[in-house]
Formats: structure tokens, sequence, C-alpha cells
């Protein structure tokens, strides 16, 4: 009989033979499920960076568009060292990473949307497991472009859009983005366009020509690579909507998407944040690591199964997120945080993630119903609005507590809640205040982004934005002074004052055009010409082309 201690020994030596084994199993199953196509079977749960990962039941397989019709003839592209000026754009803010604070869900009783709260998230931001994450700053309203054609540093000197290096090799699509640049800084002038409104777009010329080139063009590329649900997963409703329907009308598309990823001038990662929340983030664990670390090896995965990314370290690549924690799942990968073309709900430019120029302002959009995304929009015309400015919602963010600290239950004329009483929502609930005010006062909650935004311009009610270094959605395309009005942080106690000094002719002409520009902002099952789903792809397309290099020859 072998002597107890070498039985100890034998035992523990097992014990550790046992555990590397199941450290190679788990790491195996990491990798299956970022390699996995969508056609993989579902069912299991996967370990993936220590965090357990619950794949939903799937629906069938949407069927692949076929390839386009060969790309149209082109004249022949300019030369390569032509010089070439765009609308250039503001460079970004210094890096200042502040730590994910909770996300906005599901609605409120008296119909208005709003945010639960991670209390572990809340109250002890990322700052043990995340060091780099500082505390945000504000310093300013909502930004937009007072210019189409220079920006301007502190010291007002003129600062270059932000470039990325040089692709390793070129391609026709490079020369076709080369010629779509210079098309677009030569662009005739637009007068009485019939199909567009100039006065709500920053440059109309510009604005079209772009647009037309996207449709003649545009090629997108998407990875089938990735296992539901993060993967191909759209959520339809509520108010990540806007990732979700984007994914799956670019996912149906049959205009823009090849199968051919050579012949792509972007390349789509159909991930969602809102998923990626929802299945990797472990609820008290005051941590985003394991989503962090969930897309780092995806993009590590790709870029070795792939050379594409490789071309470009990411710029020609893009992704669409408008959970809040979109931007800070990005960290673990250099490329994909400072490359990347990113959509993202959450653009705010005092954080150093979102960088202005490069990246796109997502509108975030609440919607009810997934079959029926555009239903109850419109409300009443402008001499018949009562209430001079409305708002009812939690109390969550910097802004609110003040908004409700000067104008709650203090004057009339500004009807401004955390919960709207109910003998008041007998008579008038949420969707019909703001389809009776004049303006909508659009406060941002944990991040800037705001839900409130869009449902003003559904509502047709005049959107009032109070949320520093927010930078508005469709900014390199949209006028918001033609039917928003931004108010600074530190500007609320003069709310009232500052919307009684607007001329009611100029309340009528905003409030006309925000009717106007609702076409922009309305999700269709089947895409409509400048709906949503084309204004998006075209801020991504608009900011590949403005980023595209020429080679000096």
């Amino acid at each position: 009989m072998p002597h107890p201690f070498l039985l100890r020994r034998l035992l523990t030596r097992r014990r550790v033979v046992l555990a590397c084994a199941a450290v190679t199993v788990l790491a195996a199953a990491a990798a299956l499920l970022l390699a996995a196509p969508t056609t993989e079977v579902p069912g299991r749960a996967l370990l993936v960076a220590g965090a357990r990962l619950h794949p939903r039941p799937r629906a069938a397989a949407a069927g692949r568009s076929p390839d386009d019709a060969p790309s149209p003839s082109l004249p022949p592209p300019p030369p390569l060292n032509a010089k070439v000026r765009l609308p250039s754009k503001i460079s970004p803010a210094p890096s200042m990473f502040s730590a994910p604070v909770p996300s906005p869900a599901e609605n409120f009783d008296d119909g208005s949307t709003e945010e639960p709260e991670h209390p572990d998230m809340k109250e002890n931001p990322l700052k043990e497991s995340a060091p780099f994450l500082q505390e945000p700053i504000s310093s300013g309203p909502p930004t937009r472009r007072s210019d189409v054609s220079e920006d301007l540093d502190e010291s007002g000197n003129a600062e270059p859009p932000p470039r990325p290096e040089m692709p390793l090799w070129s391609t026709k699509a490079d020369e076709e983005l080369i010629y779509a640049k210079k098309e677009i800084a030569d662009a005739p002038l637009v007068v009485g366009d019939p199909d567009l409104y100039a006065p709500l777009f920053r440059n109309i010329s510009v604005f079209r020509r772009s647009y037309e080139l996207m449709e003649r063009l545009l090629k997108v590329f998407i990875y089938h690579d990735g296992a539901k649900p993060i993967f191909h997963s759209p959520e339809l409703k509520g108010i990540y909507a806007s990732e979700g329907w984007f994914m799956k009308l670019m996912e149906a598309d049959q205009n823009f998407v090849v199968r051919d990823p050579n012949r792509a001038h972007l390349f789509y990662l159909p991930y969602s944040a809102r998923q990626l929340e929802h299945n990797l983030y472990v609820p008290g664990s005051n941590t985003l690591d394991p989503l962090s670390i969930f897309m780092k090896n995806y993009i590590d995965m790709i870029s070795a199964k792939f050379p594409y990314w490789n071309r470009t370290k990411g710029a020609d690549h893009f992704f669409v997120a408008c959970h809040d924690w979109g931007p800070y799942t990005t960290k673990l990968h250099d490329e994909l945080r400072k490359n990347t073309i990113k959509a993202l709900c959450n653009a705010d430019v005092s954080e150093g993630v979102f960088i202005r120029g490069r990246d796109v302002s997502l509108p975030e959009t609440y919607l009810k119903s997934a079959r029926r995304p555009v239903r109850d929009i419109g409300g009443k015309p402008a001499a018949e609005r009562s209430i001079l400015a409305f708002f009812a919602g939690q109390m969550h963010g910097r802004v609110r507590p003040v908004l409700v600290k000067y104008w709650g239950g203090k004057d009339a004329d500004m009807r401004i809640y955390t919960r709207i009483p109910r003998q008041i929502t007998r008579r008038m609930n949420y969707a019909k205040h703001m389809k009776s005010s004049k303006y909508c006062i659009c406060p941002m909650g944990y991040e800037v982004n705001s839900p409130r935004i869009v449902e003003a311009i559904y509502y047709e009610c005049v959107p009032v934005i109070i949320a520093d270094n927010f930078v508005l959605p469709f900014d390199d395309a949209l006028d918001w002074t033609a039917f928003s009005v931004v108010v600074a942080e530190k500007d609320v106690p003069r709310l009232k004052e500052i919307l009684l000094a607007i001329p009611e002719s100029r309340y009528i002409t905003m409030r006309s055009n925000v009717k106007k520009v609702q076409r922009h902002f309305l999700w269709h099952t089947k895409p409509v010409k400048y709906d949503i789903f084309h204004m998006i792809l075209h801020s991504v397309w608009f900011s590949r082309v403005n980023q595209v290099h020429q080679v000096e020859q």
C-alpha cells in the first residue's frame, strides 16, 4: 500500500492535470464562439472571458443577399496627388475617459422613456478594474459645426481632421473613394431641390452630391463570423432600437451589401452593444472587462482570419451601438477604439472615445412596436400648443435634478415633473403633453444622449437639448439651429427667459422645420430614400470618404 504522503502528492498532481485540461477546454470554447458562423447550432452555454453567456433561441437564418451588379463605370479618377478640400471636422478633445454609468432601458408608467439603474455601477465607477478611466468634464453645450469649410483650435488656428494611417495596399474601392471625395468637394450648386428642404441642411449641395455617390458606388461587406445572440440578433423595440433596426435592414439589404470583400468600401461589424450587456455583464461585478475582452478577442480573430482589417488597421470598418456602454467596450483594442468608424448614441466628445470628424452620432429612437416602427407620430398645430415647455422623467445624471430644482412645480408655463401626477395623466398622458407643448425639454440622463430628442421630432415639438459636449445626430449634414434649441447646462436657471426670448415667428418656423425633418428620423420595414437608415449609412460613408488618403506621386 502506498505511503499516505505519496498518495496525497499523486492526488494533487492529478488535480493540477485536470485543472489544466479544464482551462484548455474553456479557451477552446471561447474561440469557437468568436469564430462560429451564424449557422452554428445554438443552445450551448459558453464561458467567454470568465463570464457566462446563455444564447437565446434563434430565429431562422435570413437568406444572404446576392452580389450586386458590377460597379458602374466611372470617369477617370483624379490624380492621386490632386488637392481636394471637403468640409473639415473638429479635432477630438483631449483623451479623458469617464467611468461607464447606468444605461437607458424601458419606459415609465406615463409613457415617458426612462432608464433603469445598476446601483453597483452607479456608486462604484470602474476605477479599480479600469484605472485609466477618469471623471468626465463638462465644458460647453452640444457641439455643432458653425462652418463647413474650417474648424479652429483654441488659438484660432485651423486644425486638420484626424487622419488614419495609409492602407498597406490600394484597391479599386480606394480609387472610387478618391473620385467621390473630389466630386463632393466640387459639388454643383443646388437651388430649389424638390425632394430636399434646403434650410434643414448645413450645405445641401454637398449633401446631395455625397448621397448620390453613396447610392451609386457604396459597397458594404458584412462579416458572417460570430454566433447569436451577440451577433446578428437585432433588438427592435425599446430605446436600443437604433442599433437593432440598422442591423436588421443592413443585413437584408440588396443594394449596398456585397459578398466579395475585395469590392467593399466599408466593413460592417454586426454585433449588438445591448446584447453584450445583456449576456456578458455580471450584475454586481462592477466591471465591464468581460465585454471589452470579448470585443478584443473578436477583432483579434477576424484580423488573424482575414486580411481586410490589417489593410487599414480598421479604418474602413464600422459598428453601430446605441447602448450607453458601447464606447467603453472598445477600450482594450487600440485600433478598434481609435481607427474604426463608431456610430454611437453616446456621442460625448469630452471623454476621448467619440472622435469628432471620424465617428457618427447615432439618433436614439424609442420604438414601441417592431411591426410598426412608424406609429402615433404628429401633434397639434403651433397655434393650439398651450404649454410652453414640458419634461417628465426620473432624476438620472447631473442635469435633471437641477432642472426640477428650478422649474419643478414652480411655473404653470413650465410643466416640469419627475413623474406626472396620476390625476393629470387621467386627462393628459406623456405623449399628449409632448403633442401639446411648444418646446420639449431633452436633458441628458446618465450620458449625453436621450431618446426624447427624436421623440420630440416625432410629436412635432421643438426639442430643447441640454447636454454639454454632445455631438448632435447627423451633424455632418443637418443644421440643428433650424429646428431645435440648444441650452448650456449652466443656463438651466434661465430656461424660461431663453425660450420666451425666441420670437413667435421664429418658433413657428422651427416647428414647421421639425415636421419637415421628421422624415430623416423615421424607420421603415423597407428603407425609404433619405430615411434614418440611409442617413446613418450616409454619415458612415461621408466619414470614410473624408478620411481617404491620396498617395503622393
